[in-house]
């Protein structure tokens, strides 16, 4: 749900997201330049017909992974070509996807309710167009042979292993008291990944993702013991979402409908075909995919749980789920304006998403 610290790299890819950043830096406005020359002011006209190509950028979160799975489908079959795109992936860098969303120096990117919420509650021009991921793909995590924590309100007195993200400590509270307990506990920040953390000592529970770090964490016989959130009355969370600015959907409408067209026919492939679509974001990235096993597995549980709604439909987005994770933002006074100061009234986030640029029916 969130990206960690600046920290080495490590082998495989990293799933987190820090909260963006809203200020930009003279560094951060280099890196907003290089990036800006793809961006789809200069591109050609689509025209299926003429076979022109409209440029299109995606700025990845962090380094491919199965939550991009949709995306690669998409690129390796060739689908958004056939739609007039010519898709531009971004790799992660310095400068958040957020920001650069923001800035308008690219056109879609790779995000998270909790970084759409704080940039727009910031007055950033960022808005959420395609749930990726339709409940909340993050867990309250401790080793599994820990006997003496059978319940959140059992960490009380223990120590948190997270990323230094503002929001982490207020949404343990609340889930600690949820379970009935005080939601008093320490924090230490991560240094390596959260299951090696829990087994050697350094800390009692921490937020892994159960598509990943869950699932690597069982592959080296270090299995993790899972407490949902929602299971504690807090409110499901888009972990991973698609987003445009305002002015992108606003100036190029017709191309944002064929792109997340093609995005969302991706993700329902993935969804329906797991193993085929593992295969595929693999081919795609085979430098840095080299656990093929980890993958499979975090492909088919994606599809099994977390592509698809209740309805079955993917990409869709609720006034609802919105509505509750600003709110519990807003009373935790974690949102600010854009001078930096608190709200004093939760946001109202009905334009914080659209399902406007989604096929219809």
């Amino acid at each position: 749900m969130n990206r960690p610290a600046p920290r080495p790299r490590p082998t495989a890819p990293r799933i987190r997201r820090l909260t963006p950043t809203v200020a930009l830096g003279a560094a951060a406005l280099l890196a907003l330049s290089a990036c800006s020359s793809g961006s789809s002011d200069t591109a050609d006209s689509s025209s299926g017909s003429s076979g022109k190509l409209t440029k299109v950028t995606l700025a990845l979160d962090w380094t491919p992974n199965t939550n991009h799975t949709g995306i690669y489908v998409a690129q390796q079959d060739g689908w958004f070509k056939a739609a007039g795109i010519d898709l531009e992936i971004v790799p992660y860098g310095s400068t958040a996807p957020e920001t650069l969303i923001a800035h308008h120096k690219a056109d879609f990117g790779i995000s998270y309710q909790e970084g759409v919420t704080t940039a727009r509650a910031a007055g950033q021009d960022i808005v959420s167009v395609y749930a990726v991921t339709q409940k909340t793909n993050v867990t309250i995590s401790v080793r599994a042979d820990r006997d003496d924590i059978t319940s959140p309100k059992d960490l009380d007195g223990k120590t948190y292993a997270g990323f230094g993200a503002a929001y982490e400590a207020p949404l343990l509270k609340k889930v600690i008291q949820n379970a009935g307990g005080k939601g008093d506990f320490k924090n230490v920040t991560l240094s390596t990944s959260a299951y090696a953390a829990l087994y050697a000592g350094k800390a009692d529970f921490a937020m892994p993702m159960p598509t990943w770090e869950g699932l690597e964490a069982e592959l080296s016989g270090k299995p993790l013991k899972d407490f949902r959130l929602s299971d504690y009355g807090f409110p499901q969370i888009y972990s991973t979402l698609i987003a445009s600015s305002g002015t992108y959907l606003k100036d190029h409408g017709d191309i944002a409908k064929k792109f997340l067209s093609v995005v969302q026919r991706g993700y329902t492939y993935a969804a329906e075909h797991p193993a085929e679509a593992a295969d595929k974001l693999i081919a795609a990235n085979k430098s840095v995919l080299t656990n093929t096993e980890l993958v499979d597995k975090s492909e088919k549980l994606l599809a099994d749980e977390y592509y698809r709604n209740e309805d079955g439909k993917t990409g869709v987005q609720t006034v609802a789920r919105w509505k509750a994770f600003a709110d519990f933002e807003y009373q935790a006074g974690l949102l600010t304006d854009a001078n930096g100061k608190k709200l004093t009234a939760a946001p109202d986030t009905s334009g914080y998403f659209t399902n406007d640029y989604l096929p219809q029916g």
